[in-house]
């Protein structure tokens, strides 16, 4: 239910867009987040810093797409997003004990150092690399086909990138006895 809930802005954001146009869609997504946001913190008193990261950009970047009526604000927002979640994975590499990967996974699974290290690198190459193919499709696709690379492409190469790791990391899970 909560991962559902981590696309609720999207898949508003995508009603609105095939409903409307993309900035009726660029104030919902900024409605829908701030509730999101509300929603955590009145049900666990706690938000996750990457919850006010998007928060304060969607904000930024949709007011200013609303204000100088410019799409390319809210298009950009992607492309920011995927670079901070990637440089922090990739700073994790050299700042702390633990990478973000280690941190995240390593309650379910013992992994070699190295091997933490590796995969901290490919998800950082992962979320870099979707901002860089986030520029390409909105500098060479009309609005309707980044709407969908953004609603069911972003997704759908993150279902793909976490199947490749799962196929990766199989090799490292100790086999249990019957």
């Amino acid at each position: 239910m909560k991962q559902l809930f981590e696309f609720f802005p999207i898949i508003l954001f995508f009603i609105a867009y095939k409903l409307y146009d993309i900035y009726v869609a660029t104030a919902v997504v900024m409605a829908a987040t701030l509730i999101q946001v509300s929603y955590s913190w009145l049900r666990y008193r706690k938000v996750e810093s990457m919850q006010w990261i998007t928060l304060i950009l969607v904000a930024v970047m949709g007011g200013l797409t609303l204000y100088l009526q410019n799409e390319q604000f809210i298009k950009w927002k992607l492309s920011i997003i995927e670079w901070l979640f990637g440089a922090a994975f990739l700073s994790s590499q050299f700042i702390g004990k633990k990478t973000f990967v280690e941190r995240m996974m390593s309650a379910n699974l013992s992994l070699p150092k190295a091997v933490w290290k590796r995969l901290n690198l490919i998800w950082g190459g992962f979320f870099t690399s979707i901002g860089f193919i986030n520029l390409y499709v909105m500098y060479n696709f009309n609005t309707d086909d980044w709407v969908i690379f953004k609603t069911f492409g972003v997704p759908g190469l993150m279902v793909i990138f976490i199947v490749l790791q799962m196929v990766y990391l199989y090799r490292y899970i100790p086999e249990t006895e019957e």
